[in-house]
């Protein structure tokens, strides 16, 4: 009996079985994919903590904060008194604010816009902001990746006496 030619598609898979050749039809790894892998690598621990067990920190005479730092978030608890100004900035955090009792008003993008209660603003990454208590507010900060600046205190921007 004769022996049988290697055919192209019977060395193929000998190939792929030993590692040498890469699938035509199989894809990398997506962002999101990696992503989750990522995560899941790094496991990050669960935090439940209530407002009220984490002291106010007084920043000036009109303004207060507390905030909760996770893995990539940051979440902050603002104080502001009516007439508090928040002079203009930028960072390289995504922000984005929400009013839960007050009014801000935001000058941004060479816009003003007022953010009452119950409203959202999403500022990006770079975009220089400034804000105004129109009224006694508190608002909700969250920040991707976590404010460095804020965790270390050397927002000096924030530490005046107005």
């Amino acid at each position: 009996m004769a022996k049988k030619p290697k055919t192209k598609q019977a060395s193929g898979r000998k190939a792929k079985a030993k590692g040498k050749v890469k699938s035509k039809t199989a894809k990398p790894h997506s962002r999101a994919q990696r992503a989750v892998t990522k995560h899941a690598v790094t496991k990050a621990p669960l935090q439940y903590i209530p407002w009220h067990t984490i002291p106010l920190e007084e920043l000036n005479p009109l303004l207060q904060r507390q905030f909760v730092v996770g893995q990539e978030i940051m979440v902050a608890r603002v104080l502001l008194k009516k007439g508090c100004i928040v002079p203009e900035h930028s960072h390289h955090n995504e922000q984005l604010t929400y009013i839960l009792d007050g009014a801000l008003k935001f000058s941004i993008d060479g816009r003003e816009i007022v953010v009452h209660a119950g409203e959202v603003l999403c500022i990006p990454a770079h975009m220089p902001h400034k804000a105004e208590a129109l009224e006694d507010t508190v608002d909700l900060d969250v920040f991707n990746p976590p404010r460095a600046d804020w965790i270390n205190k050397t927002d000096q921007y924030l530490r005046g006496d107005k």
